[in-house]
């Protein structure tokens, strides 16, 4: 068992058996994290489209559902939404699986309480695709995980090149890993540093990509009340933590439920407070049935991942991190409160 921090890494014997597995393999799952983004389904999709164009059969199973912001994925409506099907169903439907490919994320409790039992349980080989650090590595038999990649779909359309399946990619699977890329560079805004993310897209334009078009259909196609909700959480939920270099911002789940919350409709709030040119962290806290979910975001040398990793039994990337809190929304904010203290140096601000 071997960790890729390089994609390059993998060795040719696991590439040799990775094509034969799929040859041979009956019921193959894909499968992404709870809550999934634009790189979960992206990169889901992508592989889902690739290796049918090759004759090779899968089904794509997420926990819970996407948001509309891309829901205009060629055959999304085909994703088997785990939360809204029978649990045994689903129980045997992960039982019978001979591969499941893991994609963006690196630990199964990542996929949510519901179906991390299944996924567990499952006698499936199980391939992890992945760009987070600290993969839990006894729990795949493949890893293919390289934490400097832009995000899981780079890494999807690597892959493919190493099993030589890329000339499989066609427009529609291209489309879902130009949407992977895009969420989760911010429009090529971080994590974008290396020449290979543009050198793919460029590929991907090839292959039928309008990023005109995708670019609308992913950031254009939101509802008034989601427009209203983030300019509530501005004015009216934005804490600013001057000493810190910090801003917090807070939405009770009444107040989602006030604006018609939809999943995907608080995607990229965080981002907007980093833009204020002394804050270096943006944290911002939604409210669930009992836990609080934290979303960090830095610029700079600032590590979230640590912030979300000690505290708040999350993690991610150095900018870009989650995590969560069983504690009430004002007690959360004030453990926010009485850990950044111990961040102080590393906090100050930088031009």
């Amino acid at each position: 068992m071997e960790i890729a921090n390089n994609p390059n890494t993998l060795t040719t014997t696991q590439i040799t058996a990775i094509r034969h597995l799929l040859q041979i393999t009956e019921n193959i799952l894909i499968t992404t994290h709870h809550n999934p983004d634009g790189d979960a389904i992206g990169s889901s999709m992508a592989l889902f489209h690739t290796l049918n164009d090759a004759g090779i059969k899968s089904i794509v199973i997420v926990p819970n559902t996407i948001p509309e912001s891309i829901n205009w994925i060629e055959r999304s409506d085909e994703i088997i939404v785990y939360d809204t099907q029978d649990s045994e169903e689903m129980t045997r439907l992960f039982d019978d699986a001979g591969l499941i490919f893991c994609l963006d994320f690196n630990d199964f409790k990542r996929v949510g309480d519901g179906m991390q039992k299944p996924l567990e349980a499952s006698p499936a080989i199980k391939i992890l695709i992945d760009h987070h650090p600290q993969p839990e590595v006894d729990a795949f038999d493949y890893l293919y995980s390289d934490t400097s990649a832009s995000s899981t779909a780079e890494l999807v359309y690597k892959f493919l090149q190493l099993l030589q399946m890329d000339d499989h990619i066609h427009k529609a699977a291209a489309e879902s890993l130009y949407t992977g890329i895009i969420t989760d560079t911010g429009s090529f805004s971080f994590s974008c540093n290396k020449p290979d993310i543009y050198l793919i897209t460029a590929d991907l334009i090839k292959r039928g990509v309008d990023a005109e078009l995708l670019h609308r259909r992913i950031f254009d196609t939101f509802s008034e009340k989601r427009l209203r909700l983030m300019g509530y959480a501005f004015d009216q939920k934005l804490i600013i933590l001057d000493s810190f270099h910090t801003a917090i911002i807070w939405l009770a789940k009444e107040e989602l439920e006030r604006f018609d919350h939809k999943p995907g409709d608080t995607e990229g709030i965080v981002n907007y407070p980093l833009s204020i040119s002394t804050i270096n962290v943006s944290i911002l806290l939604t409210e669930r049935d009992n836990l609080i979910r934290l979303s960090f975001r830095s610029k700079g040398d600032f590590a979230v991942n640590k912030l979300a990793r000690d505290h708040f039994d999350g993690g991610g990337h150095h900018n870009a991190a989650g995590g969560n809190s069983e504690l009430t929304m004002h007690e959360t904010i004030e453990k926010i409160k009485s850990v950044l203290p111990l961040y102080q140096d590393e906090l100050q601000y930088q031009i």
